[in-house]
């Protein structure tokens, strides 16, 4: 029979250190769970109005705020709050996305589709951090992004994973990743394990639509094909596109300088002879800018005196200057 052999003064020092370390995961990972837990509100899914032309629609930061709130577009006042609980939100052709974190250890994510009353239609459970959600214009075909790690867009070069879906409302297909898609690039079928795509846009048409992909360090502004699940990267340095209402052009971030600070600028493509020009705002807006309408672009940006948010609109042919349209809030949609 062999005997336990006693600790050594090497040993000792080691099994401390291990159990030190142990502690450490185990307190981070605590606080982690807890913040999280903390950090996710208790969701609300009822509301206390519907989707009705001529209001803006968005999240609210201040009023009811975590809540879906809405102001008549042609105005600024009244703000009508006591919507649905959503992390980011967005509506069109009778249809809303609310993508959901409710608390909890750990706490969990939904994709919620909402009809025209604003009530609850379908809940997906999600993996990730809700980031871009997208409706159609007629209400049928709606997508979503998910950060899957990582917690920013601003350090580039790849540090972030995305999930994005696709969900067609009329045939209840839903396609949970579409990295799998065939993408071409510079004229050539791309495969790479390091594929994200994220801020889908569709056309008019419920077929085509528009994304960013990142892949090699690069992003990319992709066209695709839903039904012959096909996408094609058009061109550099693009990223969030938005289709106009009349689908002739693309609201979208440019990367204009590297690092963290500052580092875009929204643009709008002319998708008929695909030059682009920036608008007037010039401070950096990391968002998937709305179109209010054919000539005017809503977004969310740092808010003042306080807010977490607030919501500028500025012209998309680069005249004029921006204007905060909305104090303490984000996620514009305008329903019209």
């Amino acid at each position: 029979m062999t005997r336990p052999r006693p600790m050594t003064l090497y040993t000792r020092p080691r099994v401390l250190a291990v159990a030190l370390a142990a502690a450490v995961l185990a307190t981070v990972a605590v606080t982690y769970t807890v913040r999280a837990a903390h950090e996710a509100q208790p969701t609300v899914t009822t509301s206390e109005f519907a989707l009705d032309q001529g209001q803006l629609y968005f999240r609210s930061s201040a009023a009811g705020a975590g809540r879906v709130a809405r102001l008549p577009l042609a105005g600024r006042d009244p703000r009508t709050t006591g919507g649905p609980t959503c992390e980011r939100f967005y509506a069109a052709g009778g249809t809303a996305l609310c993508l959901q974190r409710r608390p909890g250890i750990p706490p969990k994510a939904y994709a919620v589709v909402l009809d025209g009353e604003l009530h609850e239609k379908r809940r997906i459970a999600l993996p990730g951090i809700p980031n871009r959600a997208r409706v159609s214009a007629s209400g049928r075909m709606l997508s979503w992004t998910m950060f899957a790690t990582g917690d920013s867009y601003s350090g580039g070069g790849g540090s972030f994973s995305t999930r994005t879906s696709i969900l067609d409302t009329r045939t209840g297909y839903l396609i949970k990743n579409m990295e799998e898609i065939p993408l071409t690039l510079d004229g050539r079928r791309h495969h790479s394990p390091d594929v994200n795509y994220w801020g889908v846009t569709f056309a008019r048409d419920d077929n085509r639509f528009y994304a960013t992909v990142s892949t090699k360090g690069k992003t990319y502004l992709v066209r695709g094909d839903m039904r012959k699940w096909t996408a094609k990267a058009l061109r550099e340095n693009v990223e969030c596109p938005s289709l106009s209402p009349d689908n002739t052009r693309l609201a979208f971030k440019k990367r204009v300088r590297g690092g963290t600070s500052d580092p875009w600028r929204l643009y709008v493509l002319d998708l008929r002879t695909m030059r682009e020009h920036p608008v007037a705002e010039s401070r950096s807006v990391d968002d998937q800018a709305a179109w209010l309408d054919d000539g005017t672009l809503a977004y969310a940006l740092p808010g003042r005196e306080g807010r977490k948010q607030d919501i500028w609109t500025v012209p998309a042919d680069g005249s004029g200057r921006p204007e905060l349209r909305v104090p303490g809030g984000s996620s514009p949609a305008a329903v019209r």
